[in-house]
């Protein structure tokens, strides 16, 4: 596979894995302690990496749960935020600006913080009350992040006794690096194909619906849009027929994500439609990998960390054939604004 060493990935998502045990003893202690919600704050891509936990959460559990755009709280406040809260911080560099003073800003609020972070010795490691470390980068950052906070969400069902099969699906989790190798093998053909035919295009509509909806937003707006200057339009498939649907003309860019959860049928609608006007209709779906040892019901949990294991590939495939290398920022983090 092009630019990809099975070892050093293996490394960052087993280290995923392992936090499985430590994340629920430290969920535990803060249960005990009294926490009475949880929130998920973040500021940029990596925070859509931890919205599928909050979605789990709010559809499967009763344990109130809150999600904030960390630049934005801070100017708004949120009054369900305090003692007793538990406030989740996820970030690969441990330094972005306005992450931190979310944080500074929950802790003043009386919230204890709990970070996930990709760097060492950083300020969101630093300040939190909990931390848990495991080195990644930007190509191994999704599903890491997946990971970690998809056991923060299956931990606090687990100790509310919402989610009896905790066990066994932590069991399953725990032996998909090994999966995702496997999926980026199934899927390197297509993305090199892929990357060929959409090097020269400059405009496309990217949908999906439940947990896959956060990796589609996520790719969009932070691989396609910041990596390679590329012009998105996500739109959740819920939204499609309210509005995108009318910019859809015969050569317009579609693409389809199709997760394995009770809301892929928002996807299939979309599906249907778009071979009606555009010739340029293209699906992605997790049901297309192989996963063994994973059951039907884990797989509906891991869609969109299937999606950007998968995705990857094509990043790097980007990369080579449209000679833009995905580091090159123009603006990010170049100027006082």
């Amino acid at each position: 596979m092009l630019n990809f060493s099975p070892q050093e990935y293996l490394s960052v998502e087993n280290g995923a894995a392992r936090l499985a045990e430590p994340i629920n003893a430290a969920i535990r202690r803060e249960l005990d302690g009294g926490m009475r919600n949880i929130a998920f704050w973040g500021a940029g891509g990596v925070a859509f990496l931890t919205l599928p936990a909050v979605r789990l959460l709010q559809t499967k559990s009763t344990f109130p749960t809150i999600a904030d755009m960390g630049a934005e709280v801070v100017h708004t406040g949120n009054v369900n935020v305090g003692e007793g809260t538990l406030v989740v911080f996820a970030s690969v560099s441990g330094t972005t600006k306005e992450a931190v003073a979310a944080l500074e800003f929950a802790k003043a609020q009386g919230a204890r913080v709990l970070t996930l972070t990709g760097t060492q010795g950083t300020p969101l490691a630093e300040l939190a009350d909990i931390n848990f470390h495991n080195d990644c980068a930007d190509p191994t950052s999704s599903e890491n992040f997946y990971l970690q906070t998809l056991f923060i969400a299956l931990s606090i069902m687990h100790h509310r006794g919402e989610f009896p099969e905790y066990d066994r699906v932590v069991a399953e989790l725990q032996t998909l690096p090994d999966a995702l190798v496997g999926v980026k093998e199934q899927f390197e053909e297509r993305a090199s194909a892929f990357a060929e035919d959409i090097k020269d295009e400059q405009h496309h509509v990217i949908t999906s619906a439940g947990g896959a909806w956060y990796e589609a937003w996520y790719y969009s707006m932070c691989i396609l849009e910041e990596m390679q200057w590329i012009w998105t339009r996500p739109i959740h498939a819920s939204d499609f027929f309210h509005g995108t649907l009318e910019l859809i003309e015969s050569e317009t860019s579609v693409w389809v994500i199709k997760g394995e959860d009770e809301a892929r049928a928002l996807s299939d609608r979309v599906e249907r439609f778009v071979p009606t006007v555009s010739s340029k209709l293209r699906v992605f779906d997790t049901k297309d990998f192989a996963l063994p040892g994973i059951s039907d019901d884990v797989r509906a949990l891991i869609s969109p960390i299937v999606i950007a294991a998968a995705f990857e590939r094509l990043s790097t495939h980007l990369e080579r054939v449209r000679d833009h290398d995905l580091t090159i920022r123009r603006y990010y983090k170049k100027g006082d604004f």
